[in-house]
């Protein structure tokens, strides 16, 4: 079997169960971009970071060209790519997955120390780590650790072994805490005022006011605590933790208050205020609460 049918075939079996599919040149990149498409002058595909009108019927533009139309990957337009390719490229995010791409023996260890057990592929000098759920993508969240997910690919490395498991709120800290670490030396913010919550604000709360501001004022305690690093990652946990309390209120439980304040918490001990926001949203998003 030739290397452009090897690929092809191994590509319509992983479009054929929902894996958006890409070629990719035997350097392990993307084909590269038609003339038409060069330096992005036609705009990009839709979702690219320069959303356009590109309407190119070949895959050009890396991972916002993987497709699960069997209809595409066998045609003409897509025919000389396949003839470059020395491995099959996939869009984890469209998949619904994430991949903890660890590129080095070390950082396998640290997986294995510091993450939940999914299913692994081995890769040339590591393993990928293939968790349920997407996310962002995010590179060098540690050494020789990258998350590949939305807006990026990942090369078909073979099935893998082992049973897949929810993406766990470890993995997405790690590109909070990436993004939110104080740089060394940055002055800190006065400290916070005392956690204020009145159950006004919450008028379908099945919560006492009490347990309320007792449990934010805890989470604002952890985020404080973290002056020197991880206060990204912490305030993703506490705003997480403090929306799940009230995923099963009547509602609404408006939690604009809460939000404040952790925000407030997180930029007191140097986390720039935008990423305190993320964090926050990412956090009270997973949790799945009615804000």
């Amino acid at each position: 079997m030739t290397a452009y049918a090897g690929c092809l075939r191994i590509a319509l079996d992983l479009a054929a169960r929902g894996v958006p599919v890409l070629p990719l040149s035997r350097d392990k990149r993307p084909v590269a971009n038609c003339r038409a498409c060069r330096d992005n002058v036609c705009g990009g595909r839709p979702v690219m970071k320069t959303p356009g009108p590109c309407l190119c019927p070949r895959s050009c533009h890396g991972w916002a060209a993987a497709t699960t139309d069997p209809s595409v990957l066998t045609s003409g337009a897509w025919a000389a790519a396949w003839r470059q390719a020395g491995a099959v490229g996939y869009h984890p995010g469209a998949a619904g997955l994430t991949v903890v791409d660890l590129d080095s023996p070390d950082a396998v260890a640290w997986a294995r120390g510091a993450l939940p057990a999914t299913r692994t592929v081995s890769s040339t000098r590591g393993q990928h780590w293939i968790y349920l759920g997407a996310m962002s993508s995010h590179n060098g969240v540690r050494p020789k650790v990258d998350l590949k997910s939305s807006m990026a690919y990942a090369r078909w490395l073979g099935p893998g072994a082992g049973t897949m498991v929810r993406l766990p709120d470890a993995v997405r800290a790690l590109s909070v805490r990436e993004e939110t670490t104080p740089a060394r030396g940055r002055v800190v913010s006065s400290a916070l005022g005392p956690a204020t919550f009145h159950q006004g604000v919450a008028c379908g709360c099945r919560h006492t006011e009490t347990y309320l501001r007792e449990a934010l004022a805890r989470g604002l305690a952890l985020i404080a605590a973290k002056s020197e690093s991880g206060a990204g990652g912490q305030t993703f946990g506490v705003a997480r933790f403090l929306a799940a309390q009230h995923a099963t209120c009547p509602g609404p439980c408006s939690l604009a208050p809460v939000r404040e304040q952790l925000v407030a918490a997180a930029v007191a001990v140097g986390v720039p205020e935008p990423y305190a926001e993320r964090a926050v949203t990412r956090g009270f998003a997973d949790a799945g609460a009615a804000t």
